[in-house]
C-alpha cells in the first residue's frame, strides 16, 4: 500500500489519472515518472511496479483514451441510426466532443508520439476507433454509385483528418490562431462540402 492506502490494483489506475492530469497542464514531455508519482501520493519506486517508463505511463493512458474513444464514436454512431447520414455526421461531432471532454487522454492519443503499436492492448483500442468511423463510411458510401465510390477507408480517413485538424487549429486554444466561425460550424461545413461532392446531399439552392 502506498501513502494514501492505494489496495493493489488501483494504484496503477491512479498514476494513470495523475499522469493525464501532467499531460494536460504541461504535455506528454513536460513531466516525470517522479512528479506523476507525487501527484498519485506514492514514491517513485511504486510507479516501477506498474510501468517500466513515462512512454509505457502514457501508452495505458493514450490505451484507455481510444478505449473512450471507440465508445464514444459507437453511441454517436447509434444514435443516428437508422439514418446512415445522421450517423456518420454524429460520428465527425463526436470527435469534436471527445477532445473537448477528454483532452489529456487525446494529447496522450495523438500528440505524444506513443505508436498506436506499442501494445497489443493499444492497437486493438485504436483499431476499434478506427473500425467505427469506416463502418459510418461504408454504410453512407453505399448511396454512391460503385464506379465512383471512395473506399470506406479513405472516407473515413478524410473526416478524420478534417476533424483533427478542427480540432487542433481551433478547437484547442492553440497559440496565435483564431477563427470568426465556431470550430462546430467548421467541421459541419466542411463534411457538408464533402458530402456535396460526392452527390450524398443535395447542393445548396
Amino acid at each position: 500500500m502506498g501513502k494514501r492506502g492505494y489496495h493493489h490494483g488501483n494504484l496503477r489506475q491512479a498514476l494513470v489519472e495523475a499522469a493525464l492530469r501532467l499531460i494536460e497542464a504541461r504535455g506528454p514531455t513536460g513531466f516525470t515518472l517522479s512528479e506523476a508519482a507525487k501527484q498519485a501520493g506514492v514514491t517513485p519506486a511504486a510507479v516501477y511496479r506498474h510501468f517500466a517508463g513515462r512512454d509505457d505511463l502514457i501508452a495505458e493512458a493514450s490505451r484507455q483514451g481510444y478505449a473512450i474513444f471507440a465508445d464514444v464514436m459507437q453511441y454517436a454512431f447509434e444514435k443516428g441510426q437508422p439514418s446512415a447520414l445522421a450517423s456518420f455526421e454524429a460520428t465527425g461531432r463526436a470527435y469534436l466532443a471527445f477532445a473537448r471532454q477528454y483532452p489529456g487522454h487525446y494529447i496522450a492519443m495523438f500528440e505524444s508520439g506513443i505508436s498506436v503499436n506499442r501494445t497489443p492492448e493499444l492497437a486493438h483500442e485504436a483499431s476499434r476507433a478506427r473500425a467505427i468511423l469506416e463502418r459510418a463510411a461504408e454504410a453512407l458510401s453505399q448511396h454512391i454509385p460503385p464506379g465512383k465510390r471512395p473506399p470506406a477507408a479513405m472516407f473515413s480517413a478524410h473526416i478524420w483528418a478534417m476533424s483533427h485538424g478542427v480540432v487542433e487549429l481551433f478547437a484547442r486554444n492553440s497559440p496565435g490562431t483564431a477563427s470568426p466561425f465556431a470550430p462546430e460550424e467548421l467541421l459541419e461545413s466542411g463534411i457538408g462540402i464533402y458530402l456535396r461532392g460526392l452527390g450524398l446531399i443535395p447542393p445548396d439552392e
